[in-house]
């Protein structure tokens, strides 16, 4: 895991991602409506990924009333589509945009906080579904797309419980350890052959509604807001991180000793 201290302060240029592509799941919220927001700021056009169309729409017209480039909307739901939904979105994107300079997999599913003996097998297979399989299929189609542009990336949203199982996360923490190792696998892959880095970013304690089903007592305002950790956001997506492959940042990483 890659300490991202040095990041959390990072000034990012304003035309940091000029005339840039970029598509992010779950944009309709949380961490994903920041992201969308933020690369909107810094001048990309941003295609925005959720099943939740009113919402979609909101953020849409964020971005429009604040200036920035016309986004776009593209709804999708990652629990049910197929792969030929993948391909349909490749080939929309590709008629709008003809590349892709940016894929943020945010999306995510929670599942049930609950001992692997009482783990539903249809909640296991939606989050598996939502959190791995999904992002396969898109990753797969849109890679060539990402491969026309001269700088792409590709960023995974990964969870310390990627790293180490913990009791009652059940799918989620696999999902994540399974996500955790796609980026690897598509690193090396990709290592000095196309102009696609991949990396993971690890949110830690953020104040969303996923955060808030999972730890219902918490207090949010205890927990940073998804705004506060958008430097490295910017940072890995932009050309500032050009180069960097194959790594997992903390986005809260613990303070030094």
């Amino acid at each position: 895991m890659t300490d991202a201290s040095d990041l959390l302060n990072y000034r990012a240029d304003k035309d940091l991602l000029k005339d840039r592509v970029i598509a992010v799941t779950g944009a309709s919220d949380g961490i994903g409506r920041s992201a969308s927001l933020a690369y909107a700021a810094h001048g990309a056009t941003v295609v925005l990924l959720s099943r939740t169309i009113p919402k979609l729409e909101t953020v849409y017209d964020e971005i429009e009333a604040a200036g920035y480039p016309q986004p776009a909307i593209y709804p999708i739901n990652f629990e049910g589509a197929l792969e030929k939904d993948y391909d349909d979105m490749q080939q929309t994107l590709e008629n709008e945009f003809g590349r892709l300079d940016g894929l943020l997999h945010n999306a995510s599913e929670l599942g049930q906080r609950t001992p692997i003996g009482r783990y539903s097998a249809e909640v296991w297979q939606r989050v598996l579904q939502v959190n791995v399989t999904a992002p396969f299929l898109m990753t797969k189609a849109l890679l060539p797309l990402m491969e026309k542009s001269t700088d792409a990336s590709l960023i995974f949203t990964g969870s310390s419980v990627g790293f180490k199982g913990r009791a009652f996360w059940g799918a989620y923490s696999v999902s994540k350890a399974a996500t955790e190792n796609l980026v690897q696998i598509l690193a090396a892959e990709h290592d000095q052959t196309t102009p696609v880095r991949i990396n993971s970013i690890n949110p830690g304690a953020t104040r969303t509604k996923m955060r808030a089903a999972a730890y219902p007592a918490e207090d949010p305002a205890s927990v940073k807001s998804p705004e506060d950790l958008m430097g490295l956001y910017l940072y890995l997506m932009g050309p500032d991180s050009k180069g960097i492959s194959g790594q997992q940042f903390e986005a809260q990483p613990k303070p030094r000793a």
